[in-house]
């Protein structure tokens, strides 16, 4: 089956699912179906990007977006797009996606992260203390089209290395690249068996051997204090960072707008016993959604303090919020970050998803995508915040030797290993969920679809610059109110 999404549909209902029925067809039939999909929606198409005349207005779908956000935070995150071409890219979920649902599709469904570009990738450490390299934004996740992940993990590239100054060969060989090993990985996928794609994971130290001859002196030297840096990030570091010691208790400092401690946002309107009640009651219902070991680990700990933490670029405006816990004694902190979970850019286009808590759904996804997981990885519904709306969050820890490149100190050859680590990555991810074995088939052996996904990238990022350009109009014209340096 195979699927042309329609410019900016009605409402959709259950469109994509994830498909149970490879498990019910042998290896040669997934791949005949793979086969069928390519001669229906060839690999050439994927090329195609052609907006038409009504194609929706980028800054009044931000714009739109906007109405369920902070409306203090809302000119900070239009200020943190505004600084390149690449951060209004990285806000710009929503467009892109409402772009895409144009472009064709093979049918073949997978649990997409539906906002897979190249800052949403990164290290982190393990349940069995390893680090590990894997995606780690799943805000927007939904069953949907491979292909969409690919496309805006290909355009991040292209739009990052215009942003370095990369000349346009290098930057076609990044991308080139970067999509080609998709593919090698998934057809390598296509012949493993079903536990071995499960245990599949990038181990860093074995990234980093893997790469050891294609990366100069000074990238392995960034590549190595960028992991011993990774493995200093954990609560204590937070607790160092982020409080100050009050009547023998840690207290988060404040630095508003960025960082607001709970007791500047009661203030004088809500009895601070009243909402350590409260939230010691939220707190219990996120336990409910871990597993059981990890509850009876989390019922160890106790409420200190929690504050409003601004995160990101384009989650900034959601209700984010950072809780100190302590076990045994101050000595024994535990940092959470509990984060909105709003509707994924991608229902309008892809169906509602099967999840009443959006927090669920971002458990859910993250599970299905990741190799490892962070082990206090759960959500919860708030029934009634400080304005009196209900609300879903998923939580996890604020550090767990949590580790990102750094995209503008990249050099073409540390952005091309990144950039295919990353599509390695992405096919994992994807094979997880969906029929690798079609999927595969439908890639072929030959280099058709990264030819295709380079002219979409370059196309795109030309539409991206128009966009950033748009939004920079608007807030030099006073139209649009954006806050810089924050």
């Amino acid at each position: 089956m195979s699927v042309t999404m329609a410019a900016r549909p009605g409402k959709v209902t259950q469109r994509y699912r994830l498909d149970s029925a490879p498990g019910q067809l042998t290896p040669e039939e997934r791949a005949v179906r793979g086969k069928a999909a390519r001669a229906e929606v060839p690999l050439e198409s994927h090329a195609e990007f052609d907006p038409p005349p009504n194609r929706p207005d980028p800054i009044s779908l931000l714009e739109a977006q906007a109405q369920t956000r902070l409306p203090d935070l809302v000119p900070v995150r239009y200020g943190r797009m505004m600084v390149s071409p690449f951060t209004y890219f990285r806000g710009a979920a929503l467009p892109m996606a409402a772009d895409l649902a144009i472009t064709p599709v093979s049918g073949l469904s997978v649990q997409a992260c539906g906002d897979a570009h190249l800052s949403n990738f990164g290290v982190f450490g393990s349940p069995e203390r390893r680090l590990v390299f894997d995606v780690n934004d799943f805000d927007e996740t939904m069953p949907g089209p491979w292909e969409w992940d690919v496309k805006r993990l290909a355009a991040s590239l292209e739009v990052a290395a215009r942003g370095r100054g990369f000349p346009a060969k290098k930057r076609a060989a990044i991308v080139a690249a970067t999509v080609a090993r998709y593919r090698q990985a998934m057809r390598m996928f296509a012949g493993q068996t079903d536990l071995a794609v499960w245990y599949a994971r990038a181990d860093i130290e074995e990234v980093r051997q893997q790469f050891q001859g294609q990366l100069g002196a000074k990238q392995h030297k960034r590549l190595d204090k960028g992991m011993a840096k990774a493995r200093t990030r954990d609560s204590m570091q937070e607790v160092a960072k982020l409080t100050r010691e009050v009547d023998g208790q840690p207290r988060i400092i404040s630095d508003p707008p960025l960082l607001i401690p709970i007791d500047e946002l009661i203030a004088e309107r809500v009895d601070r016993a009243e909402f350590v009640k409260q939230i010691t009651g939220l707190i219990g219902g996120y336990r409910r959604s871990l597993q059981t070991d990890r509850k009876y680990l989390l019922e160890q700990f106790e409420f200190c303090d929690m504050a409003r933490k601004v995160v990101g670029v384009g989650s900034v405006g959601t209700r984010c919020w950072i809780i100190l816990l302590l076990g045994r004694d101050g000595s024994d902190p535990l940092f959470l970050q509990v984060k909105e979970a709003e509707a994924s850019v991608m229902e309008e286009f892809v169906g509602e998803s099967e999840f009443a808590n959006h927090g669920e759904r971002v458990v859910t996804g993250q599970r299905l995508m990741q190799a490892a997981s962070d082990i206090f990885l759960g959500w919860v519904h708030q029934p009634s915040g400080l304005d009196g709306q209900a609300r879903d969050f998923y939580g996890r820890q604020l550090r767990d030797w949590k580790g990102a490149a750094d995209i503008d100190q990249m050099a073409p050859e540390g952005m091309g290993a990144y950039g295919r680590l990353c599509g390695w990555t992405l096919a994992r991810a994807h094979a997880r969920s969906g029929d690798r074995i079609a999927i595969a088939s439908y890639l072929g052996g030959g280099t058709t679809f990264e030819r295709a996904i380079l002219d979409f990238s370059q196309a795109y990022a030309e539409q991206n610059a128009d966009d950033y350009q748009r939004l920079v109009d608007a807030a030099a014209s006073g139209s649009l109110d954006a806050r810089t340096g924050l």
